[in-house]
């Protein structure tokens, strides 16, 4: 397996598709991006199952700035469409597996509910406000 590169246009399709998929935001000529890109590399062979991208933060800067990345590299996973980590710097193989792991283990349909009543209580919240004012 091999990274797929992503794109402003093709970034949200590719988080959405279901499942676990790790993206590595980092530019090239930075020694620390340099140093994890074979870690990253090495776990999408481990995890074919998994989906693994990169952005070229030189190249989409507004997708970078999207996800408000400040420094490279950065880990970002999504499982099912949710965002769940951003991690800057680089890993070491074991630390990324680590990752993986207690990713793969999470409990999506009580996250998900979890963010359904995070959700109905903002809706609540501002509809209460418009009401006061």
């Amino acid at each position: 397996m091999s990274t797929v590169p992503l794109t402003f246009d093709s970034f949200e399709a590719a988080v959405a598709s279901g499942g676990v998929v790790l993206v590595s935001f980092a530019e090239p000529g930075c020694g620390s991006c340099a140093a994890f890109a074979p870690v990253f590399e090495q776990a999408s062979c481990a995890h074919p199952d998994l989906k693994f991208a990169c952005v070229d933060v030189e190249a989409e800067p507004a997708l970078a700035e999207t996800y408000d990345i400040l420094a490279v590299p950065t880990l970002m996973i999504f499982r099912d469409g949710v965002p769940l980590v951003r991690e800057p710097g680089a890993m070491s193989p074991d630390e990324l597996e680590a990752m993986i792991t207690q990713i793969e283990a999470l409990d999506m349909e009580r996250i998900n509910q979890a963010i359904a009543e995070l959700v109905r209580q903002t809706k609540l919240a501002a509809a209460s406000e418009r009401q006061r004012n």
